[in-house]
């Protein structure tokens, strides 16, 4: 599960051929013993659960990166290494 990104103690997953279950792009995320599921481009949270402040964070971050993500979801559902992605500064 290559990790793509990570800010404010918020770590960013995007697992290749991770297709199946949600249907949907989308992230994983861990921030302490939170575990989130988030569809990109839009921020809603499919699975899981973040505290409401870090919930804004990613949605922000999702917000600033949403064409990079998309292109990494689509070398992912092929397959390929996600790229690495600028933290949230």
């Amino acid at each position: 599960m290559p990790t793509i990104s990570m800010f404010y103690g918020i770590l960013v997953f995007m697992y290749a051929l991770d297709v199946q279950k949600h249907h949907l792009p989308h992230i994983h995320l861990q921030y302490g013993e939170f575990n989130a599921v988030i569809e990109i481009p839009g921020g809603e949270l499919l699975d899981g659960s973040l505290p409401p402040k870090q919930m804004k964070l990613v949605q922000a971050w999702i917000a600033l990166h949403s064409d990079e993500l998309m292109a990494d979801w689509t070398l992912a559902a092929a397959g390929s290494t996600p790229y690495k992605i600028d933290p949230l500064r």
